[in-house]
């Protein structure tokens, strides 16, 4: 029988798998402790485990080591990371070399790491550069958390915030969405708190509805980016499938059944969304949903025509939201001199190949 990643379960999963070794319950806590809380990755040195049942370990599972392609530093402190998919189980060929991009954000205490979910993406954002070369597969549980052990292990930061904004639909990517967080927020795994957990959308509602039963506080952010149907139509595809007009109710449900507020994120781009009536439309939107902006300037992508607002125009639009009683923040852009705006530096590496 084949090896399985040990990674690839969550900790009640690996509960119920022990016990077909068999072996007790409470040795998937331990067994948890040492992968994610020390970053262990071999059986023999999880020293409260047996010899016996770390060699029964061994014949049946393995342990996935995150294999990093490059690591590119910006000035301003902000890192990316590019890491290459390959061995047992990772890709479709065997020749296939895959590539996805994290990104880690530090900011006085806070350490952020910006997750991928996908390799590539199906949706096609105007703006953005993951969806450029099109949808490969969905990442696997161990491959999502790898990014974050990465980091914490071999990068030796200690991370304090996650977010769901690399490159993919998180929810296009459900199942393994909802099984890395458990991962992430459990106290024997990651033991990051549910509040520190931030999950983007570009707004699949389906997604939407099955995320406000998840029964954790983690917070929800929706890239919106246009409140005018026909202009987000342009921007986003997506919306083709799922108008603002269906968006909008699904999101107050969401609100409604969850209390959580949800963070509107608006990439601000020059003479296409940042018009008076783009923000009085958004300001609308806002105010129904009880919601707060997220504003950001755009930041250059090759291959695109779109232009970089300066900073006087965001400042300006984000007055004239703050000014009709709407809570924004202005997420500062990070990492220019790296191409940290995620998708670009995994295209360049593919279009090298």
């Amino acid at each position: 029988m084949e090896k399985q990643d040990i990674k690839n379960f969550t900790i009640e999963e690996l509960e119920e798998r022990l016990a077909e070794i068999p072996a007790p319950p409470f040795r998937a806590r331990q067994i948890s402790e040492w992968l994610y809380r020390k970053g262990v990755l071999e059986f023999s040195r999880m020293k409260n485990l047996s010899k016996d049942l770390q060699k029964r370990l061994d014949t049946v599972f393995y342990v996935s080591r995150p294999e990093i392609a490059e690591i590119a530093r910006s000035a301003d402190g902000t890192e990316k990371f590019l890491f290459q998919l390959t061995g047992r189980g990772h890709s479709p060929s065997p020749t296939q070399t895959q590539y996805v991009e994290t990104v880690l954000i530090p900011e006085r205490e806070r350490r952020t790491v910006c997750l991928s979910t996908q390799v590539g993406c199906r949706y096609k954002c105007a703006f953005c550069a993951s969806g450029k070369n099109g949808f490969t597969r969905n990442l696997t549980l161990a491959e999502i958390i790898n990014q974050l052990l990465f980091i914490r292990f071999k990068h030796n930061q200690k991370i304090t915030n996650v977010v769901f904004m690399g490159m993919g639909e998180p929810f296009d990517n459900y199942e393994n969405l909802v099984r890395a967080i458990s991962v992430i927020n459990h106290s024997q795994g990651l033991g990051i708190g549910a509040r520190k957990i931030t999950v983007s959308t570009c707004g699949i509602i389906p997604g939407i509805a099955r995320f406000q039963n998840l029964g954790r506080q983690v917070e929800l952010s929706v890239s919106l980016h246009a409140a005018k149907e026909e202009l987000r139509r342009n921007l986003m595809p997506v919306s083709k499938k799922y108008p603002l007009k269906e968006l909008v109710p699904a999101l107050a449900d969401y609100t409604r059944k969850t209390g959580r507020v949800i963070t509107l994120e608006y990439l601000l781009v020059k003479d296409v969304n940042d018009s008076v009536d783009c923000a009085e439309k958004l300001v609308d939107i806002t105010k129904h949903l009880k919601a707060k902006v997220n504003l950001l300037g755009y930041s250059l992508v090759a291959g695109n025509n779109y232009r970089a607002p300066e900073k006087e125009d965001v400042l300006l639009f984000a007055n004239r939201l703050t000014q009709k009683g709407i809570f924004v923040t202005i997420r500062k852009s990070r990492g220019n001199d790296i191409a940290a705006a995620c998708g670009q530096l995994a295209g360049k590496r593919k279009n090298e190949i």
